[in-house]
């Protein structure tokens, strides 16, 4: 999916949101678990009662991962779902991989090739050469890591150079001469609020990828305030807020309910545009 059909599907759908599908085994709905495959059962039902009100869908390969084998079909049967069923929604792998380049290279082929997926997340720490393989690929999306939403994105992310520049303006100004605005994102944390006017001075246009609205207090008004642009610019995710609304028999309506809500601020704050 290029820029220009993101942009349509968003003001198509009215909705800018993300829903990310972290799904833990431990935390699905106990009905659930004695299915053949019980991760994909739940996103399933997650998909069928959000899409209406979302324009993304991100799963998290950690909570696959940690199952071995039965997490990786599960991955693969839901993107297979999403691309079947609803080819319109922006796929995000967040794998956030990154390594020497021809290491890089075969998480590109992985995401790119194999599984066709629209976008990936990235750790740019190593450098340019561990960014451009992911770049090489036409319509696909490179989400950098710039300013995370976690407690320790102060431990080196915040720090400050002797010219005045912290680390995460120096990886957004420098990481602008790998990709453009049609291959590249940032992940930007929703709680980092009024940050996100420093952010769009480094990157004006580029589409942010913004995480931790909903369970972890991120604002959803302050994130548009600071980061929207004149074609919104934005994803934003919610996982456990929505996916996690409920862990009885209702938890597929407590999702819809959670995203329909997002989805009637989002249509309202692209009306101010």
């Amino acid at each position: 999916m290029n820029r220009k059909q993101l942009v349509e599907q968003i003001f198509t759908k009215r909705s800018f949101l993300c829903v990310g599908l972290d799904t833990d085994i431990k935390k699905i709905p106990e009905h659930l678990k004695n299915e053949e495959h019980p991760i994909f059962s739940f996103n399933k039902a997650i998909i069928d009662a959000t899409a209406s009100y979302c324009v993304s869908y991100k799963p998290n390969l950690a909570f696959y991962e940690s199952m071995g084998v039965k997490g990786i079909v599960a991955f693969e049967k839901t993107i297979a779902y999403l691309k079947e069923n609803y080819p319109q929604h922006f796929i995000i792998a967040d794998a956030k991989r990154g390594d020497i380049g021809n290491t890089s290279a075969m998480y590109a082929r992985t995401f790119f090739e194999e599984y066709r997926l629209d976008a990936l997340t990235v750790a740019p720490y190593m450098g340019e050469d561990s960014v451009t393989p992911f770049l090489e690929y036409k319509d696909k999306w490179v989400i950098l890591l710039a300013l995370t939403s976690n407690k320790g994105s102060q431990d080196f992310q915040l720090t400050t150079s002797t010219d005045g520049e912290r680390l995460f303006e120096k990886v957004i100004r420098i990481s602008q001469q790998w990709g453009n605005e049609q291959n590249m994102m940032y992940v930007v944390g929703a709680t980092q609020g009024s940050m996100f006017e420093t952010v769009r001075k480094y990157a004006p246009n580029h589409f942010l990828l913004v995480p931790g609205v909903g369970a972890q207090g991120g604002s959803l008004q302050e994130v548009c305030k600071y980061g929207m642009t004149k074609e919104c610019g934005l994803l934003i995710n919610s996982s456990r807020g929505i996916i996690y609304a409920s862990n009885g028999r209702d938890f597929a309506q407590a999702a819809k309910e959670k995203a329909q809500a997002l989805h009637l601020q989002m249509s309202d704050l692209l009306d101010m545009l």
